[in-house]
């Protein structure tokens, strides 16, 4: 009885343990590749399923994600005939589990003959300078031809890198040497546009400090001008001023002799002080009106009477 019961613990144990062992939980970003009895059978993707015990098996499992693989360098003929290394970097995501399972044996083996291949046949068409200068081009050529290639496999090539390009070392030496005599000559060519320009400019301030000198002597020798008009003006004036106070001054002393009373001779004389005090010794002829004269010659006249 009691081994009976022992069988039957035992036999539910492992009931339970084959339903347990046939839950399976896939993963995000994963996928199960299962088969029946030897044949595909189903793509599980993320969540719980079930498979029947015994008969149902797990062929693979699938990990969904973009993954990068990195190739050795492979060895390529240039047009040219020159010999170089490339490494490249491929970026690859597989899209259909069930052809990537059944599709080829090695995938990984696979996508990296087919890039050495692929490099080759694209390389052999560039010469040397072309392959330096033209990554992006090479790129776009591999991947196209990569994921066309990968399709019946089930993987989508997303991109494709050329890491390093390796040309003989006699190659870097002569391209070292042509890019320092390069730069040597761009620097040449810098410094003389450099001193032309300081030249161009150094000539162009002289040629704006002597305008601007011209100009300042101009205005200044207008301003000059200017002022010895305004004080010849100012001495002019001045003399005319003076020259009507003195004339006015006699006039109002003629004018008070005569309230006064003198006689014409006095006035005459008076007359003749005036225009003496007027010319004020700078003037070396004074013009007399014939009135003037005609009174000055009476007067004269006169004393000459009396004297005798």
């Amino acid at each position: 009885m009691n081994i009976g019961f022992v069988a039957i613990i035992i036999i539910v144990i492992i009931i339970l343990v084959l339903l347990v062992s046939c839950i399976k939980i896939v993963p995000q970003a994963r996928a199960v590749v299962v088969e029946r009895l030897g044949a595909y059978q189903a793509t599980w993707n993320t969540g719980l399923h079930f498979k029947m015990p015994i008969i149902d098996r797990v062929a693979r499992k699938v990990d969904l994600k973009e993954q990068v693989v990195d190739f050795d360098p492979q060895p390529v003929i240039t047009k040219d005939n020159v010999t170089m290394r490339i490494d490249t970097v491929v970026f690859y995501q597989i899209t259909d589990p069930k052809m990537f399972c059944y599709g080829v044996a090695n995938p990984i083996m696979a996508i990296e003959n087919l890039t050495a291949t692929t490099l080759r046949n694209i390389i052999g068409d560039l010469e040397l300078d072309q392959t330096l200068t033209s990554r992006e081009t090479i790129n776009t050529k591999m991947r196209a031809s990569l994921d066309e290639a990968t399709d019946p496999w089930g993987i989508k090539v997303n991109r494709v890198e050329l890491k390093n390009i390796i040309p003989p070392s006699a190659i870097q030496d002569a391209m070292e040497k042509q890019m320092k005599a390069e730069r040597e000559r761009r620097e040449a060519i810098l410094r003389a546009e450099g001193e032309k320009k300081s030249t161009i400019l150094v000539a162009e301030g002289q040629k704006e400090s002597a305008i601007l000198d011209a100009e300042a002597e101009k205005q200044a020798a207008i301003l000059r001008a200017e002022a010895k008009k305004e004080a010849m003006i100012r001495e002019a004036e001045g003399e005319a001023a003076a020259i009507l106070k003195v004339q006015q001054a006699n006039a109002d002393g003629i004018r008070f002799l005569k309230e006064a009373g003198a006689d014409q001779a006095v006035l005459t004389m008076k007359s003749l002080e005036a225009f003496e005090k007027a010319a004020d010794g700078q003037a070396t002829k004074i013009i007399i009106p014939s009135e003037i004269q005609s009174l000055a010659g009476l007067a004269k006249s006169a004393k000459e009477i009396i004297s005798e």
